[in-house]
């Protein structure tokens, strides 16, 4: 679980000590910010599992870190954390994309709680069974390998495999090169110039036979995405 980073986003200094020493007993990596122009510089660009959100915060409030989360780091993991207890304010939360709503005051027993179940969620969001269809074959990511209905194969390499279950289980959203940067390969896109991912693309366009990019489609200035 150490290596395991949860980002807190949170205005109040004694809230947010006794939230971040709470995760880290438990084991977690954290990262913090007390504002929200921090918060959403951190959010879009930090390299983390977990978002915990306070909506009201100074300079930007959570759903406008909600929403720029949507627009620009889709599927990222939310857990808000606020005093307000107004419906429409969790159902806001929620259209958002805010994975669960945890009401102030709080145990740790709790948090902790809504964070695992919110984790493991989202872990089960990105596994996919250990066999997918593709045209033309099948992949067996417990083999690392492609398998056709003509009896050829082809092994993939750990990353590429990685790639490949990632995108399947994005089920046609377009994936943009941050978010596999940070969710495949663990990096921060902000800071890293690389082409790898271009060349593993390519790779697996090959591996999989799909020359005329029909499969793993890119969708110009956005990404790619898969169509099945």
């Amino acid at each position: 679980m150490g290596e395991i980073t949860i980002l807190v986003i949170e205005d109040d200094p004694a809230v947010r000590r006794g939230v971040v020493d709470a995760l880290e007993f438990a084991g977690y990596r954290t990262l913090e910010a007390g504002d929200g122009e921090s918060g959403l510089e951190l959010a879009l660009r930090g390299t983390y599992r977990l978002l915990l959100l306070d909506l009201v915060l100074p300079g930007r409030d959570g759903f406008s870190i909600l929403a720029e989360l949507k627009k620009r780091r889709a599927g990222q993991p939310v857990i808000i954390l606020s005093a307000r207890g107004e419906e429409n304010d969790r159902v806001r939360g929620l259209e958002l994309g805010a994975d669960d709503y945890v009401m102030k005051p709080f145990s740790v027993r709790e948090l902790l709680a809504r964070v695992e179940a919110v984790m493991r969620r989202s872990c089960e969001r990105m596994a996919p069974e250990e066999k997918r269809a593709v045209p033309g074959g099948e992949v067996d990511f417990a083999g690392g390998k492609v398998v056709f209905e003509d009896g050829e194969e082809e092994m993939l390499s750990e990353r590429e495999a990685e790639l490949l279950r990632y995108l399947l289980e994005s089920k046609g959203r377009v994936v943009s090169r941050d978010e596999i940067l940070r969710h495949v390969w663990g990096l921060d896109p902000a800071r890293t110039e690389t082409r790898t991912l271009d060349m593993h693309m390519m790779h697996l366009r090959s591996k999989l036979r799909d020359k005329a990019q029909d499969f793993l489609v890119t969708v110009r200035g956005k990404g790619w995405k898969v169509v099945v």
